[in-house]
C-alpha cells in the first residue's frame, strides 16, 4: 500500500514543522484502510520520539478511526 508512503511524503514536504505523527495522521484521513495498513505504515513512517510507547495500541486504535470514520 505504497499509497500511504506518498501521501504522507507529500504532507511531510509541504509542512516541514509537522511531526511524522501528524503526516501520518493527515495521510490517512478519511482514506479507508484497514488496521493491519495502518499498524505496518505507521512502524515506517512516525518517528518513535513522536509518541510513547505506552500509548502505541491506543494511538493505532484512534488514527484506524480517523481512517474509517462512520459517517
Amino acid at each position: 500500500m505504497k499509497s500511504i508512503q506518498r501521501r504522507f511524503d507529500d504532507i511531510s514536504n509541504k509542512n516541514p514543522y509537522w511531526s511524522s505523527y501528524i503526516c501520518f495522521a493527515e495521510a490517512i484521513k478519511q482514506q479507508k484502510f484497514n488496521k493491519e495498513s495502518i499498524q505496518i505504515w505507521f512502524n515506517k513512517l512516525v518517528n518513535k520520539d513522536d509518541y510513547d510507547k505506552k500509548d502505541k495500541k491506543t494511538l493505532l486504535d484512534q488514527l484506524y478511526i480517523l481512517s474509517n470514520p462512520k459517517t
